[in-house]
């Protein structure tokens, strides 16, 4: 759990993860850097409170915050979107997320979870609203968009080639992982319709499925082991990040967590 009085002790060393990819921070929740050679695209920003550190990461691997040109945000949850307008303020960089999270992050709804309560969300006007198979390109990069709700009503995963050295990978972002907005305590406390949403789940799992992807990205570095392949990335093993199966193992263990919730946590 983030502890936002002292946001320092998250703080993490940038670092290169394959070709044009780059994890800049943090440890509560992830921000990942895109230089597609026509601008810089970021995915989840983070914390408000973080984004010092998420700044000092970006110039640290050599990039220019200013060059950042899009924030594409798997979901609406601030530990996700809560340093977008911030950011989006100091660069002029443009705003993506899902239809179903704009009430959200414009404040007109409070899905939110108790965690993200204990501070101030900067609320904001997104510049472009994410539909299912829309494509986000900028430079070298086309990102294709899947809407894959559950953790909230408009998470979105994401699906794009990273070729480094003539060598193409298939990367991919499942939005949204957590089951705590699926508990029913969660459900009730927010008046939600529990069938919905975690039927969204059932379904988004086997919708990611029909995705191959051969570079797994989380937005939570818990998800993907992050750290334990950065140590791996920089004790030599240039391939890391790169392991078709993680994908799969991923998918695997949030099916047994979301049935585990369904039949250990009725409603």
């Amino acid at each position: 759990m983030a502890n936002l009085l002292t946001p320092w002790v998250y703080q993490t060393r940038p670092f290169q993860i394959f070709g044009n990819l780059y994890f800049v921070g943090t440890q509560p929740a992830s921000t990942h850097l895109i230089d597609t050679g026509d601008g810089l695209v970021i995915i989840d920003p983070g914390y408000q409170e973080y984004l010092y550190m998420v700044l000092e990461n970006i110039r640290t691997l050599g990039f220019n915050p200013q060059d950042i040109r899009y924030l594409v945000h798997s979901h609406g949850h601030i530990d996700h979107a809560g340093a977008t307008r911030a950011l989006a303020e100091l660069t002029g960089a443009k705003t993506f997320i899902g239809k179903g999270d704009r009430p959200m992050v414009v404040g007109e709804v409070p899905l939110t979870c108790d965690i993200e309560l204990k501070t101030h969300f900067n609320h904001f006007e997104p510049d472009h609203i994410l539909h299912d198979g829309d494509h986000i390109r900028l430079g070298n990069l086309d990102m294709e968009c899947i809407a894959t709700p559950g953790h909230t009503p408009g998470t979105f995963s994401f699906f794009w080639n990273i070729t480094k050295d003539g060598r193409t990978v298939r990367a991919g972002m499942m939005g949204g992982a957590g089951m705590n907005t699926l508990a029913s305590a969660y459900i009730h406390k927010y008046h939600l319709e529990a069938e919905n949403w975690r039927g969204m789940m059932q379904r988004s799992i086997p919708r990611c499925r029909q995705e191959h992807v051969d570079l797994f990205v989380g937005n939570h570095a818990g998800q993907n082991d992050t750290f334990g392949k950065q140590k791996r990335l920089e004790a030599g093993d240039t391939n890391a990040f790169v392991q078709p199966d993680d994908w799969t193992r991923f998918l695997d263990g949030l099916q047994r967590r979301l049935d585990d919730v369904i039949a250990n946590d009725p409603i």
